[in-house]
């Protein structure tokens, strides 16, 4: 949350420590747990995970990337792209189809450990519009051979495990959204009070006073609605379906928000010294990853 009031895009910590490990607690034998959990909480380790590949987009269920299993090992082939933390991390959560089922059925998760790993493959770190720190790349697993013994859970319940996960796993963007609608309210607050205009503040015209009230009436709505989700989701309680709606409806209020403020800052709100014209240029993204809003509102529907 801080980080992300802070706007701070890289490294994905975020990711790592409130997404990766998670995967790792939840479904890891107490062997895995020990080996993989205390160098990631020490730094020693970086967590992705890569779901998304190139002709699949936030379909899951169209995955190719595949691994087929050859005495004792997985033989893992296929690309991803879009992966936060692409280019940095060493323990990689792969979504993969082990089974020959079309659609959800046969996807797993294998973790891979890039060290040494032949096969292999960091691409681009992708040139993106916003979120210049943030190590965003393709991975190509060309052949890549990993123990057995690093699937995750059983095989063929990849799907079902990252639907219990995603919940979480979008409640945390519905933060990060928030955080930045109260950073870009308080920036433009401090601006429009001391920048003038035809001799007086800007704060001081009853058009900027009007559109930061509303502003902050979406920026307390959306603050209320995440804090109440973060309780059922400690509660156990906040389902995928809720949580994909909140999902999008944040993101898009953050997009809203964020350009609104930016508009009170006249020429100045599109230089990249100004923060407003980074949150601006970073927020876009979150209406995308983590399931395009599009996907998050289809999720939502069907529980209607």
């Amino acid at each position: 949350m801080e980080a992300a009031r802070a706007n701070l895009s890289g490294f994905g910590g975020g990711l790592h420590s409130a997404i990766v490990a998670p995967y790792i607690l939840h479904y890891g034998t107490e062997a895995q747990k020990q080996r993989w959990l205390p160098a990631m909480a020490r730094g020693e380790r970086v967590g992705a995970i890569a779901m998304t590949e190139p002709g699949a987009g936030s379909d899951l269920q169209a995955m190719r990337t595949a691994a087929r299993r050859d005495g004792d090992e997985l033989v893992i082939s296929g690309a991803k792209t879009f992966i936060t933390n692409g280019q940095n991390a060493d323990l990689i959560i792969v979504v993969c189809r082990t089974g020959g089922e079309p659609g959800a059925k046969g996807l797993s998760l294998v973790v891979v450990e890039t060290d040494g790993a032949a096969g292999f493959r960091r691409g681009r770190n992708l040139d993106k519009i916003g979120m210049k720190a943030q190590d965003t790349s393709e991975l190509f697993f060309d052949d890549v051979r990993v123990p057995v013994g690093n699937l995750l859970g059983e095989p063929g319940r990849g799907f079902v495990q990252l639907m219990e996960q995603l919940p979480q796993e979008r409640l945390i963007i519905a933060l990060q959204g928030v955080a930045s609608m109260e950073r870009a309210l308080t920036e433009t607050l401090a601006y429009v009070k001391q920048r003038t205009a035809f001799g007086q503040p800007v704060w001081e015209f009853q058009n900027t006073r009007f559109k930061l009230a509303e502003v902050q009436a979406v920026v307390l709505a959306a603050r209320a609605l995440v804090d109440a989700c973060m309780v059922a989701h400690l509660q156990g309680e906040l389902d995928a379906a809720r949580a994909a709606l909140v999902k999008a409806w944040v993101t898009e209020q953050q997009c809203h928000v964020v350009d609104e403020c930016l508009q009170l800052f006249g020429g100045y709100g599109y230089m990249m010294e100004y923060p407003i014209a980074e949150l601006y240029a970073d927020a876009r993204v979150q209406r995308i990853y983590g399931g395009t809003n599009e996907i998050m509102k289809e999720l939502a529907a069907r529980s209607m």
